[in-house]
């Protein structure tokens, strides 16, 4: 990446927070050219450096999370650490935290101090339940936030317990929240000249993303089941077993396609009937839609059916693992996964950047790098000499 012509040059971030919503909310604002520099505790790393599957000891998560970040230690609660950071800050545009409420005043970092510093500072503040309220000082994980939010409530089989996602997706959801909260505050400040305060609860945006549930029970009363894989709105949509042993994801949100499967399927009667006019009439006889789709597809290889489906101009898409979507084409035409060099472990693979821009791109230029590999930089760029960045090294703030 060119970094004089990503749209985010010129703008620092510090990334104070860890696991994981904060983290990946300045990881996207580093990958479009943003100055990342990420502050960790000396004796206390982000924990994810040691979150999931390791290689020659080295936290493979960190190398995606930690991509496109220079490193700094520093413990905040000291006074020499205090210190930096308010030097930091000064020449900041937006700080990124997630510890417990009260904890950054309490060290004598709070809004007050940071906007004596720097007015023009946005101060992000991610947290399980925001920065007021009757559980603000919990602990909170995205975890409770996919049990609060309804989302497990309506995920898995109607007769089955509620289920959680086995990966971050609430504190993934919050962190792109995240990154278009910090643009906003951003563009509030270039017209007003003056920075503020971003409260990002993460029990919040997943609640968004899963609809007008909050609307459907205000109007009606109404409580969304658990249906596995189907839905109330739309059928046939389901998962479906084909003849080699494989599954394939079907969905019909569109009239146009319900009627394209059916035709496909050897059921076109069906599409005379007159439940079959709307989707959720449709969601009603789904037991007789998915038995015909079902049927079909079980008889067919995976591949047979997604070109049958193709052809039919139908919606189909297989279910993949990791092993498939490092090899599908159309991920590779995108390019979604792309290659790293990094010194530790040589050539990575990871998820490119979110999205193209046509003028501007973005780009990983480094992946996670070592726990302060840039503290001694960072702080001579400060101004601070080789004997005092000694002594706070003494005095253990680095």
């Amino acid at each position: 990446m060119n970094t004089t012509t990503a749209p985010l040059t010129g703008l620092r971030v510090l990334d104070l927070a860890t696991l994981f919503a904060g983290p990946l909310a300045a990881t996207m604002l580093g990958d479009f050219g943003a100055e990342v520099i990420k502050v960790e505790h000396p004796r206390k790393p982000d924990p994810s450096r040691g979150h999931g599957p390791a290689k020659d000891g080295v936290g493979l998560w960190w190398k995606l999370l930690g991509r496109n970040k220079r490193t700094l230690t520093l413990d905040l609660s000291a006074p020499g650490g205090r210190d930096v950071l308010l030097r930091l800050a000064a020449d900041t545009d937006v700080i990124v935290e997630n510890f417990r409420p009260g904890t950054l005043e309490r060290w004598g970092l709070g809004w007050e101090e940071l906007c004596a510093v720097n007015p023009r500072l946005v101060l992000t503040r991610v947290t399980g339940f925001g920065q007021t309220g009757p559980y603000a000082h919990r602990p909170g994980f995205g975890t409770l936030a996919e049990a609060m939010s309804g989302f497990a409530a309506v995920t898995g089989e109607p007769d089955g317990p509620p289920t959680l996602p086995p990966f971050g997706l609430a504190d993934s959801i919050a962190a792109l929240a995240t990154a278009y909260a910090v643009m906003a505050a951003l563009a509030g400040r270039d017209r007003t000249g003056r920075g503020q305060v971003v409260d990002m609860a993460i029990i919040e945006p997943i609640l968004t993303v899963l609809g007008p549930q909050p609307l459907w029970y205000d109007q009606l009363g109404y409580v969304q089941p658990r249906t596995g894989n189907r839905s109330r709105n739309n059928a046939p949509r389901n998962t479906y077993r084909t003849s080699d042993g494989h599954w394939v994801a079907v969905s019909t949100s569109a009239q146009s396609v319900a009627e394209r499967v059916m035709r496909l399927v050897g059921r076109p009667e069906l599409i005379e009937e007159p439940w079959f006019a709307a989707g959720t009439t449709r969601a009603e006889h789904a037991d007789e839609l998915d038995d015909a789709v079902g049927h079909w597809i079980a008889r067919r290889t995976r591949d047979e059916a997604v070109d049958a489906f193709e052809k039919a101009e139908a919606a189909i898409a297989p279910i993949q693992d990791v092993r498939d979507v490092m090899e599908d084409p159309q991920y590779r035409a995108l390019g979604t996964i792309t290659e790293v060099d990094d010194p530790e472990l040589g050539p990575l693979r990871m998820q490119n950047v979110l999205f193209r821009l046509s003028e501007t791109p973005g780009a990983i230029r480094w992946a996670g790098r070592p726990h302060g590999a840039d503290t001694d930089e960072i702080l001579a760029e400060l101004g601070l000499p080789a004997p005092a960045i000694a002594a706070l090294r003494d005095e253990g703030a680095l």
